[in-house]
C-alpha cells in the first residue's frame, strides 16, 4: 500500500496565510514612508509595484485560507505543544519589539535627534526578525534581518552625518524596508504553492 503523504495542519497553512496578511499591510505602510520621502524628489512613480505586490500577497492569502479547511486539524500532543511554544515566544518578541520601539524613539528624541525616530523604529524591527528565526526555525529571516537592520544602520548614520536630508533617509528606509517585507510576502507564497500541492481535497 502506497504511504499517504504527510499533511499539515491547517494552522500551518493558516499562519502562511496571516504572515501574507501582515506582509501586504507592512509594505504598504513603508511604501507610505518611502512615498513621504520621494514626493518631493518627484520618483514617487517607483513604488506602485509595492501596492501591486500587496494586493497579490492578499489574494494568496484569501487563496490559503480557503484551502486551510481541508487540511488536518491538529490533534497530536506533541504539535498542540509546539504551536503553543511558538505562541508564547511570538508574543515575547513581539511585545520587546514594541517596547523597544518605545525606548528606542524616547531616546533619540531626548538626545535631540527627533529624525532619527522612524530610523531606530525600522532598526528594532530589523534585529526582532533575529530572534523569530529562531523560534519558527527559519533560515530566510535570517536574511531578512539582516537586511533591514543594515538599512536602518546606514540609514542613521547617513543622517547622522548630513549625508542625506530628512527626505533621502525616508525614501531609502521605506524602500529598503519594503523589499524586505516583499521579499517575505514572496517567499510565503512560495511557500504556500509548495503547501497547496499537498491539498487533499481540489477545490
Amino acid at each position: 500500500m502506497e504511504k499517504e503523504p504527510h499533511l499539515l495542519p491547517d494552522s500551518a497553512v493558516k499562519g502562511i496565510a496571516s504572515g501574507l496578511i501582515m506582509m501586504a499591510v507592512f509594505t504598504l505602510i513603508w511604501a507610505g514612508i518611502a512615498y513621504g520621502g520621494l514626493k518631493d524628489i518627484g520618483y514617487w512613480f517607483v513604488l506602485i509595484v509595492f501596492p501591486v505586490l500587496s494586493t497579490l500577497f492578499v489574494v494568496n492569502a484569501i487563496k490559503l485560507f480557503k484551502a486551510a479547511k481541508h487540511f488536518p486539524k491538529v490533534t497530536s500532543e506533541a504539535d498542540i505543544a509546539e504551536e503553543k511554544r511558538m505562541g508564547k515566544w511570538f508574543g515575547i518578541i513581539f511585545g520587546a519589539e514594541g517596547l523597544g520601539i518605545f525606548i528606542g524613539i524616547n531616546v533619540v528624541v531626548n538626545l535631540g535627534h527627533p529624525e532619527l525616530a522612524i530610523p531606530v523604529l525600522a532598526l528594532v524591527v530589523g534585529l526582532h526578525f533575529f530572534p523569530l528565526a529562531k523560534v519558527f526555525k527559519r533560515k530566510f529571516d535570517y536574511y531578512l534581518a539582516t537586511w533591514s537592520t543594515l538599512v536602518a544602520v546606514l540609514a542613521i548614520v547617513l543622517s547622522l552625518n548630513k549625508t542625506f536630508n530628512q527626505s533621502e533617509v525616508l525614501a531609502l528606509l521605506g524602500i529598503g524596508i519594503a523589499i524586505a517585507t516583499s521579499s517575505y510576502g514572496i517567499y510565503m507564497i512560495l511557500n504556500g504553492k509548495r503547501v497547496l500541492k499537498l491539498q487533499p481535497v481540489i477545490l
